[in-house]
């Protein structure tokens, strides 16, 4: 497939074609019949052309045997106009001139054509003249045809090659916007911009752009120096968002910017005028590029030195690229070598880039999915910690306030608040050691389940949430359960350890939050403390009827009427 698409111009017969065989300069104001009948002006074996003069003239020999051109071909660049002079044998001319404007792309990739005057048997030379001339490599690859390239089994071949590799640049284009979809990283928005511009050099490079919408010949040379700097900026900034952080050194990122913004000051600049300088402006434009190649050749090499992953996909898939680009760099600047655009390796650039730089992306995409579902596996498990009281395990204050609402509307509307009974002296006699045993004991005798959650708000303190009908009863049969359970994990302590408890019900639709509910139970819990402790008292709020449970005292007073005395809390719950 490259191959057949390294022929330049594609499908065109190289014995059929004329080339110049001299050239000359001269001024815009001249008289184009006088230069051109001037012998000692012409320079004849020496290729070396010069954009030094406003008009620069290649004349062409016609031999006996040659088949009678129709056509000149040559590559697109800006300029202002053409002068295409047939010149017979007995010294009558003919002539026709074309502005800029009205030439027309050629199927040969990259080249327009002007239709010659009438050429007969007996024309013996061709001269066409270029007025300003923006490139030398539009005299340098100008040439005769008899005809433009037909539409036969070879071209079209080669323009089924050129497409296929055009739509293989689309699926990375479709992956990039389903992964950016998940990730939201924006090497990815690059990455799509640099492989559409690759694309659109495709299209506007070959005979696509001829067979599909047929736009003029300058049209398409502007075009090609936009959508080339488009290119280089994107691929910049593909490298700068693409390589991983600390995998570059901080001044090659930040030159990577510049170079984008750089490359796209050049291109437009020389699309819009193309004129400025120009007999060294195709020089200098091309020569400006050098920098922006040195850096994303350095920032690369730093990149796979530091260890990069990513930086290891684009060496392979960029490398034809920036061969390409030192051969038009070295033929564009150097004076004694012909300009080449290496559309071969081009080509073969854009396949690696549709292959490698895409498995980059991937790979990429692969890691930071890791990254981050490692990242979100932690913060859940710091999540949870912090819901966790450290030493019984069981869910704190924190966790109780964040999930009320939601275990509201799950239906868990009973509120326990369980205060242990004397624990202090627990501590004080047999010390903290042993405080903490009692601890985790207690958090046992709860015995959470998906009917009933408990919390620890705190020094001896217990929340528990319950649901069903039956949740005053549940919770006071855990508090029963306590002295047991204390007893069999920690004996020796020489006196049971029993708690006492204030319970709080809603009903099913009392809109309550934590606070007022914790309220109501903690005044229950004050209750059964000043009540003789080892006790629950219970009841419903909010205009409920009272909820009486046997084999526990519940008050009959409603929670507003009831008023604890001015005894300092701590005391009370001792």
């Amino acid at each position: 497939m490259l191959a057949s698409m390294g022929i330049a111009p594609v499908g065109a017969s190289e014995t059929m074609d004329i080339r110049s065989s001299c050239w000359t300069s001269s001024r815009l104001s001249d008289d184009l019949v006088t230069v051109v009948n001037s012998p000692r002006r012409w320079t004849c074996g020496d290729r070396t052309y010069s954009l030094d003069g406003e008009r620069t003239l290649l004349r062409f020999e016609i031999g006996p045997h040659d088949v009678l051109p129709r056509y000149l071909f040559s590559r697109r660049s800006a300029l202002v106009a053409m002068h295409l002079l047939a010149i017979d044998r007995d010294g009558e001319m003919r002539q026709t001139s074309l502005p800029a404007g009205e030439l027309l792309s050629a199927l040969s990739g990259g080249y327009f054509k002007a239709p010659l005057p009438d050429v007969t048997h007996d024309t013996r030379q061709v001269v066409v003249a270029f007025d300003l001339p923006s490139h030398r490599m539009t005299l340098e690859r100008a040439y005769l045809s008899s005809s433009d390239l037909a539409m036969g089994p070879e071209h079209l071949r080669s323009l089924l090659l050129l497409a296929t590799l055009a739509g293989m640049l689309f699926i990375p284009v479709i992956f990039n916007a389903a992964f950016y979809r998940i990730l939201g990283e924006p090497f990815l928005l690059w990455h799509s911009l640099l492989t559409i511009s690759l694309l659109l050099t495709i299209l506007v490079s070959s005979g696509l752009a001829v067979v599909l919408f047929d736009p003029p010949a300058m049209t398409l040379s502007w075009m090609t120096t936009v959508i080339f700097g488009v290119t280089v900026a994107s691929g910049a900034m593909f490298t700068h968002s693409f390589i991983e952080p600390g995998r570059m050194h901080p001044l090659l990122r930040r030159a990577l910017l510049v170079c984008a913004a750089w490359a796209m000051f050049l291109s437009l600049s020389h699309a819009a005028f193309p004129f400025v300088g120009r007999s060294i402006q195709s020089t200098i434009y091309t020569a400006a590029f050098a920098p922006v190649v040195i850096i994303f050749i350095l920032s690369v090499a730093d990149a796979l030195r530091r260890g990069s992953r990513a930086a290891k996909f684009q060496a392979i898939g960029y490398t034809p690229v920036i061969m390409a680009g030192l051969v038009r760099l070295a033929t564009g600047v150097v004076p004694w070598l012909e300009s080449n655009d290496a559309m071969l390796l081009f080509y073969t650039g854009c396949l690696c880039e549709a292959l490698f730089t895409a498995l980059g992306v991937a790979d990429r995409f692969m890691t930071i999915k890791r990254e981050r579902d490692s990242a979100r596996f932690e913060a859940d498990v710091l999540e949870r910690l912090s819901e966790r009281d450290a030493l019984t395990g069981l869910l704190n204050r924190r966790a109780i306030e964040q999930n009320f609402d939601k275990l509201r509307a799950e239906g868990y509307r009973t509120l326990a608040v369980l205060d242990l009974d004397h624990f202090k002296s627990i501590n004080d006699v047999h010390g903290h050691v042993v405080g903490d045993a009692v601890l985790k004991a207690v958090a046992e005798a709860l015995q959470a389940d998906p009917q009933v959650h408990a919390f620890r708000l705190g020094g001896e303190e217990f929340v528990l949430l319950v649901r069903g009908e039956d949740g005053q009863a549940r919770v006071d049969r855990r508090r029963r359960a306590i002295p047991l359970v204390v007893a069999n994990t920690v004996p020796h302590l020489g006196r049971p350890v029993t708690a006492s408890m204030g319970v709080a019900d809603t009903s099913t639709n009392a809109d309550v939050d934590f606070a007022e509910l914790y309220e109501q139970a903690d005044k229950l819990l004050y209750e059964a403390k000043l009540s003789g402790r080892n006790r629950t008292r219970g009841t419903l709020v909010q205009g409920s009827k009272s909820y009486v449970e046997p084999g526990f005292g519940t008050s009959t007073k409603s929670p507003e009427c009831f008023r604890s005395p001015k005894t300092a809390p701590g005391d009370v719950r001792q």
